[in-house]
């Protein structure tokens, strides 16, 4: 193979990445890559192959279409490199199972190189597709599953059956809330939650955890805010239209709007609305946690709700 120079192999490094990158055009790393070349993630200890590799950032570029790459600074000593890099685009297209949030993204990082005869032999990176969803406020919870030991029980499925973890949560008691939020079209959308929780009182942090096949997912996802609604013992038809397939579901009921625009149910035992911080996958779900920026409360009480029954947190009567 003919010998490069450095500032030749820097030239052709620019070229590729700018060909790869920023205009889609993958095969471009052949002339990069040797045949046996792997990218290694720091943070996850995943390895790909070219092709795997080609694969991810051609998903990525779907995702991100105005996707430009800027290469920073090369450095390279011998057969070791390092490559300092940042991007930016537009989340406008799903990534994997993760609806787009039309946010514009800037995002960075470094490439370990080792060199075999001017080309890269093995990449060590300290960013990957999960890191982009990071820099988004979109975080992973399934790379913390994977990392953890695994557990042994008498079955050794180390899982319990499906059964008994029903009956677990049949014994715990929640209130109910109502989650609304608007769509592209400012229309309102809204999905009964249980799985809800304060975080921090200071700051003022909650969290509510969504099934990602909700109608109103994809909505909620998008949104920069939301309201979170807690509802009284004298709500239980609002609920029952909000467990319905309804086209509107806020047809016959009273709302008004904080004063971000997300919807607040007039008769709540009480309401908050909330800046949206961060969205952790979650497999099935999407666990989001939000910073409170308003809040209004009655003198109605709340509903209560265990084992699929709802009761009058007043007299405990059922309201089923």
């Amino acid at each position: 193979m003919q010998q490069i120079t450095i500032e030749q192999l820097k030239t052709e490094i620019r070229a590729v990445w700018h060909e790869a990158w920023d205009s889609g055009r993958t095969d471009a790393l052949d002339s990069l890559f040797t045949d046996d070349y792997q990218r290694v993630s720091a943070n996850s200890g995943r390895t790909m192959t070219a092709e795997e590799t080609k694969a991810e950032i051609n998903e990525i570029r779907a995702a991100f279409p105005d996707l430009t790459t800027t290469i920073d600074h090369i450095l390279i000593e011998g057969d070791q490199g390092a490559i300092y890099w940042h991007s930016e685009g537009t989340f406008t297209q799903p990534l994997n199972d993760v609806p787009p949030t039309g946010q514009p993204v800037t995002t960075h990082g470094s490439n370990l190189i080792r060199l075999e005869e001017g080309r890269i032999a093995r990449e060590e990176v300290t960013w990957d597709a999960h890191e982009l969803l990071a820099d988004l406020g979109l975080k992973s919870l399934s790379s913390a599953f994977e990392a953890q030991p695994e557990v042994v029980t008498d079955d050794l499925s180390g899982e319990p059956s499906a059964d008994a973890l029903k009956a677990f949560n049949r014994q715990f008691i929640t209130g109910v809330t109502v989650v609304t939020t608007t769509d592209e079209d400012g229309k309102p959308r809204g999905l009964a939650v249980n799985s809800y929780n304060s975080v921090s009182l200071d700051p003022p942090l909650v969290l509510v955890c969504v099934q990602k096949t909700s109608s109103t997912y994809p909505a909620l996802f998008r949104s920069t805010h939301m309201g979170i609604n807690i509802m009284s013992r004298n709500q239980r038809d609002t609920i029952g239209t909000f467990a319905s397939k309804a086209a509107d579901k806020f047809a016959e009921l009273d709302w008004h709007k904080g004063a971000s625009g997300s919807p607040l149910i007039d008769g709540s035992a009480a309401s908050i609305e909330v800046e949206i911080k961060e969205r952790f996958q979650a497999l099935t779900h999407t666990v989001f946690i939000g910073r409170v920026r308003s809040a209004e409360a009655s003198e109605d009480e709340p509903m209560i709700y265990k084992a699929g029954r709802f009761f009058d947190s007043e007299d405990l009567t059922s309201l089923n």
